[in-house]
């Protein structure tokens, strides 16, 4: 690592206690590539690729870092046989699709993955998709999420939202005493590919939907496919609603903006919705109750985990989505039996599996 990074990241390592950091840059396509091996104790360490512009190699490597724990818990806690690991692929410009800059820059890192041996098994996230995996998997196996027709199985946003929309069910039950989510004001945050089929769940379950994005135009297209409203991005924290679902970057709660909010609840996507762990604290002094975001987001990595290695057919699949629900009052009833907060809860019911 001696010249790609800084002292950050040597306290960030030791603070993180994970098992293992791969770092290589690659001078053919200028990229960064990173991977977090978190732990191997349940199995192969398991998580997404984020492609991203970031402000230094430091940042890079860290965010690969805190993902990657959090891939650990959320494994665990959804009761899978892999560990938590997380690849961050920094560049200075992100290559359009399709492009013979994308297809280098790709399968330069799926050579990278398949050096590690099987430690680490790739698959997509933020910036990129199935398309992308195939790529990835020109070079190696340890790959989930490739398309239909290269074998995988394809996009799991679809899984991931169905699950969030579960849990946001079981958290509506747990604040408002029922469910159903008919008349139920609940603002998405980010119209990507978990949010856009999230807020689709919802007006589908005849919520009072709304969008917000930060590319407006995506917003707008969202809201015209779901019949949603529109709220701009600068607005959604102190925008008055039942449940907000963030489903876009992670840190949105935090010690600025979790007295603004105007919420009963939060239930989403986006990974690390919590800044610090002080902020469940937060949330709960200020009487709103989270579910935990990696609890509620696992439909992605049971999607990818049940379709591509564990055997299951449609029929298992939709009954492990509809039991985040019913994890997520799992969560609840043990934060309330030891009067914790829900995210104490949920390390707790992730911590037992892991050892």
């Amino acid at each position: 690592m001696d010249g790609l990074v800084g002292t950050r990241v040597s306290d960030a390592i030791e603070a993180w206690g994970g098992d293992d950091v791969a770092i290589r840059f690659d001078d053919a396509t200028g990229a960064l590539f990173v991977v977090a091996i978190h732990s191997t104790a349940l199995g192969p360490a398991m998580g997404g690729t984020r492609l991203q512009v970031y402000p230094s190699n430091d940042d890079a490597v860290i965010d690969a870092l805190r993902l990657s724990q959090a891939m650990t818990m959320k494994h665990a806690a959804a009761g899978l046989p892999y560990g938590g690991g997380k690849a961050v692929v920094s560049v200075p410009v992100i290559p359009a699709a399709g492009s013979s800059e994308r297809g280098a820059l790709l399968r330069a890192y799926g050579s990278f993955v398949d050096e590690l041996d099987g430690r680490y098994v790739t698959a997509a996230d933020m910036n990129t998709d199935q398309h992308d995996m195939d790529l990835v998997g020109e070079r190696t196996r340890h790959v989930l999420g490739r398309s239909r027709d290269n074998g995988g199985s394809g996009d799991p946003a679809p899984g991931t939202a169905t699950g969030v929309f579960h849990a946001l069910r079981a958290t509506c039950q747990r604040v408002f005493g029922s469910p159903d989510l008919t008349g139920r004001s609940v603002l998405v945050q980010g119209t990507g590919a978990v949010g856009e089929p999230l807020a689709a769940h919802l007006t589908d379950a005849g919520a009072r939907t709304f969008v917000a994005d930060v590319d407006p135009a995506r917003a707008e297209a969202t809201a015209r496919r779901v019949g949603a409203d529109v709220v701009g991005a600068d607005d959604v924290i102190g925008t008055p609603i039942d449940v907000f679902a963030p489903c876009a970057k992670g840190g949105v709660l935090n010690a600025g903006t979790i007295p603004r909010l105007r919420c009963r609840a939060v239930a989403g996507a986006a990974n690390n919705q919590l800044a610090t762990p002080e902020d469940a604290d937060r949330l709960e002094a200020a009487g709103i109750t989270y579910a935990p975001d990696y609890v509620a987001n696992a439909g992605g990595v049971l999607w990818l985990a049940g379709y591509e290695t564990l055997g299951w057919d449609d029929a298992r699949m939709q009954a492990r989505l509809e039991a985040i629900g019913d994890t997520i009052d799992d969560v609840f009833a043990a934060a309330d039996a030891a009067h914790i907060t829900s995210a104490a809860a949920a390390d707790r019911l992730a911590l037992s599996r892991l050892k």
